[in-house]
């Protein structure tokens, strides 16, 4: 089975790379499941950019960074729809400053793809609409992991 990592990027520490790395390893070796990571399509794309430049595109070549965003959005809601079984999401607060992840969990909900939600922010900010496509909330990974393994192990 093929998990998509959904959750913050612009805007999360290290793009959110950290917790996918771990999710990913995890996942692996407990469950045999592999990953879509969408940070690293993001630095596939953006890779002839220098790092401390790109999001600066937004105002110095607007038309040139929508092009290459939309490369990711493509590619993101491939994974979604085609790629993957189901969404591994981790709604942190960097997601309130960004679309993609709120637009990942939407499509999987509509394509009937179950969607783990691991919630770190107080249960009054988290939206009714990110609530209810979700599949399951669990508080922390840790709660993530303990059902993982009785659903897939």
């Amino acid at each position: 089975m093929i998990a998509y990592l959904s959750g913050p990027i612009e805007n999360a520490e290290n793009d959110g790379a950290d917790w996918r790395i771990s999710i990913t390893n995890w996942l692996k070796h407990n469950v045999g499941h592999s990953v879509f990571n969408p940070v690293e399509a993001t630095q596939e794309i953006t890779k002839g950019y220098p790092s401390d430049s790109f999001r600066n595109m937004i105002r110095s070549n607007p038309e040139e960074y929508k092009k290459l965003i939309r490369k990711i959005i493509d590619i993101d809601i491939d994974a979604v729809v085609n790629k993957s079984d189901y969404l591994i999401v981790n709604w942190e607060k960097s997601v309130f400053r960004g679309g993609g992840t709120h637009g990942e969990i939407t499509m999987a909900y509509y394509f009937k793809k179950p969607i783990y939600l691991v919630n770190q922010v107080p249960i009054d900010d988290l939206s009714s609409w990110i609530y209810s496509c979700s599949t399951e909330v669990f508080n922390s990974f840790n709660d993530l992991k303990s059902y993982m393994i009785k659903k897939y192990k």
